[in-house]
């Protein structure tokens, strides 16, 4: 429903000018469409929005732990939702409506990009929200953040250079959900200017995946138990 939602702003938005920052309205459902694959892959496989709760606040984190596996692969297989990869094929449908109207041109080797993008943008994600729920390994605090940080992370549905500098530097290298639709997107768009930051979004994803993996360890060796 939300997917709706959205592509009805963007109409919305463009029923009232032609360009938005020198994008047009086609760019940027296409960029939507692009920003809904990696989100449906990491709404599926990496389903932790209440890992505050339910494994610290109940204590479910306690038997994971006595389990000869690694934790969080643990959590992963016990809240995956493979249903959400229905908007994968939305963004699909989606993309492919605005590529068509575009005109835009593939070549062999832009399905291997493709895939690259679309798993650097997860692994984007993943590590992000990996790293917030890890922050429950040292928080005593009952309420989590993952909800002001699911609407932060729309913002990279969008291309960055409508926004003001600080922001487009978060969503770049603070909290880079840039690297989930509109980087990504800009190649397949022929933005040659951006063409730097497409090609580092594999990369994006790595590093934001291990930082989190290293920040989840070191909070489950801290970790004490519900009791405690």
């Amino acid at each position: 429903m939300f997917q709706g939602v959205n592509l009805i702003f963007i109409l919305v938005v463009f029923g009232h000018t032609q360009l938005l920052n020198g994008w047009t309205r086609d760019e940027i459902i296409f960029i939507y469409g692009f920003f809904l694959i990696p989100f449906a892959l990491f709404a599926s496989f990496f389903n932790i929005w209440d890992f505050n709760e339910r494994y610290i606040v109940r204590g479910e984190m306690d038997r994971v732990l006595t389990r000869p596996v690694h934790s969080l692969f643990q959590i992963v297989l016990e809240r995956m939702e493979l249903e959400s990869l229905l908007g994968g094929i939305t963004g699909f449908i989606v993309m492919g409506y605005a590529a068509s109207r575009l005109d835009i041109t593939f070549h062999w080797y832009d399905a291997i990009l493709f895939v690259l993008f679309v798993l650097g943008g997860t692994f984007v994600y993943a590590g992000i929200f990996i790293s917030l729920a890890s922050i429950s390994f040292w928080s005593d605090a009952r309420s989590s953040i993952m909800p002001m940080m699911y609407n932060i992370g729309n913002y990279g549905r969008y291309p960055v250079d409508i926004y003001n500098r600080i922001i487009r530097y978060i969503l770049t290298w603070i909290l880079p959900f840039a690297f989930v639709g509109v980087y990504p997107s800009a190649y397949f768009l022929r933005k040659t200017e951006w063409y730097m930051y497409s090609f580092l979004t594999p990369v994006m994803g790595v590093v934001c995946f291990t930082l989190s993996l290293l920040l989840w360890n070191a909070g489950v060796k801290r970790y004490r138990g519900a009791g405690n």
